[in-house]
């Protein structure tokens, strides 16, 4: 019985010594995706503990934008944002794409707050955009 147990052991040994792989086959990226709430508008979490004191102590408020204008600013910003994340530039900072749909009509609550995102990061870590300049988000 002893050496049935060792013949099985040893015969398991090989086994375990095939590497696994761990990675997905359909490599899932990391997106910041929009949501509905419960009240059926778009939303967008940010899991940041300082950016809702920036949103109201530093930034500019909602009603110095037009839903027009942030759309516009946040589809070039969305773009730059994304290659940044793909070409893995600014890793430390940009964890995540970003999944935005220009076509879709999001409201301006969220386009406010996708838009401050940037201005976010801006103002924490430096990161300067080509589609955000200094004077568009901070008071």
């Amino acid at each position: 019985m002893k050496n049935l147990i060792i013949v099985f052991l040893f015969a398991c040994i090989p086994f375990s010594c095939f590497s696994q792989d761990n990675t997905k086959k359909d490599e899932e990226k990391s997106e910041m995706k929009p949501s509905k709430n419960d009240d059926g508008e778009w939303d967008l979490t940010v899991i940041d503990t300082q950016f809702d004191y920036f949103l109201n102590a530093v930034a500019k408020p909602m009603s110095q934008y037009s839903e027009s204008y942030l759309k516009t600013k946040n589809t070039f910003l969305v773009t730059e944002w994304n290659s940044y994340y793909n070409s893995g530039k600014y890793r430390n900072i940009i964890e995540s794409g970003i999944d935005y749909n220009p076509q879709e009509n999001y409201g301006i609550k969220f386009e406010y707050k996708l838009y401050q995102v940037f201005a976010y990061v801006r103002w924490k870590y430096g990161l300067k955009m080509n589609g955000l300049t200094g004077s568009d988000a901070v008071r």
